[in-house]
């Protein structure tokens, strides 16, 4: 039994456009999703191997395109100052940290400084999905 390209294209779209409701990606997974649906219809006119090759260009495109709506969105203003991180934070690297519910990637805004799990911490900026946080006992010293 041969599987119809058209119908894989659109479960591939749907299903990369409801990923982004239970996992938040930054519009590349609906972006995703929204190429193979435009794939899907063409999807009886050319071979696989183009198939595949025009998703993952139009992709591209889109993700690159979207990526201005993003960084608009990504310069507002945060909400919330507070976060708990997850894990460490090592010196110059990422960690998490819970902030508003979510884990979110985060390093620290002094790149010389370590900070331990489960400890309050101050978010003070965003840079695309990761927050920069500073320790707690830093501030308040």
């Amino acid at each position: 039994m041969a599987l119809n390209p058209t119908l894989i294209w659109l479960l591939l779209g749907i299903g990369l456009c409801l990923i982004e409701f239970i996992v938040p990606t930054a519009f590349v997974a609906s972006v995703m999703g929204i190429s193979a649906l435009i794939v899907a219809p063409l999807a009886h006119l050319i071979p696989f191997s183009l198939q595949i090759l025009l998703w993952m260009m139009l992709s591209l495109v889109l993700v690159l395109l979207s990526r201005r709506f993003v960084r608009q969105k990504a310069a507002k203003k945060l909400d919330a100052t507070e976060a708990e991180t997850l894990t460490e934070i090592p010196p110059g690297k990422s960690g998490r940290v819970l902030y508003e519910g979510n884990s979110w990637a985060a390093r620290c805004e002094d790149h010389t400084l370590a900070i331990a799990p489960h400890q309050k911490v101050y978010v003070t900026g965003r840079q695309g999905t990761t927050l920069i946080v500073m320790p707690e006992s830093l501030i308040h010293s």
